[in-house]
């Protein structure tokens, strides 16, 4: 099972995958925690990706296609993965399928979670974080015990900065010129599934199942 979830930010891709590699025992791969564990353990990528985090820049394609190689070439991606949020962009979906050709192994099916513009926004902006021990919360969904309080360890809960609705705006827009083109990339190659991302997490669970039932690995 070797798989691609696409859609805009706040769509919930990152939640889905997480319980995709539960369930089948696949690898979730995210290059925002690929970028942390190679800075944290100081690698050669690592390096070179904190010079450009540390400047505000962003990570050049170079990098984060490097670091992805090197994660497929773990063992724990042996039986499958999901790609959490990559591609990005159509030069970093060629690169990827460059990687998975010199591997031999090829994508199953990419995933493009769809949720409306106001959902997503309602979705992020109401996220507030604990500075402390990073759990997060939502205003209307999960909101803590305690009004602003962590319910883990008592911190006062604060909204990101990139949480703020101009924030969001900006983001849309971005995945909007960038990301967007990845769909008909990836529909052109017959590997793209649309799926309604609105619903409440297990109901959108659900109907992700069905469609992964053909490469079901456990």
């Amino acid at each position: 099972m070797r798989l691609v979830f696409l859609g805009a930010p706040g769509v919930g891709k990152g939640t889905q995958s997480e319980k995709v590699a539960t369930q089948y025992g696949v690898a979730k791969i995210s290059t925002g925690d690929l970028l942390r564990e190679a800075v944290r353990a100081q690698t050669a990528l690592g390096k070179d990706a904190k010079s450009y985090m540390d400047q505000g820049r962003l990570v050049p394609d170079s990098v984060v296609i490097g670091l992805v190689r090197d994660k497929l070439s773990d063992p724990s991606c042996a039986i499958g993965f999901v790609l959490d949020g990559f591609p990005r962009t159509v030069p970093q979906a060629e690169e990827l399928g460059g990687v998975l050709l010199q591997r031999n192994v090829r994508l199953d099916r990419v995933i493009n979670f769809q949720v409306s513009r106001e959902d997503v926004i309602k979705r992020l902006s109401g996220r507030r974080s604990c500075p402390k021990c990073q759990s997060t919360f939502h205003v209307d969904f999960a909101p803590p015990q305690k009004n602003d309080r962590c319910d883990r360890c008592g911190e006062g809960l604060i909204q990101r900065s990139d949480d703020k609705r101009e924030a969001i705006e900006t983001r849309l827009k971005v995945y909007e010129e960038q990301t967007s083109p990845l769909i008909s990339y990836y529909d052109q190659k017959g590997l793209l599934t649309n799926l309604d991302g609105s619903g409440g997490v297990d109901n959108v669970y659900q109907n992700l199942t069905k469609v992964l039932a053909p490469y079901k690995t456990v």
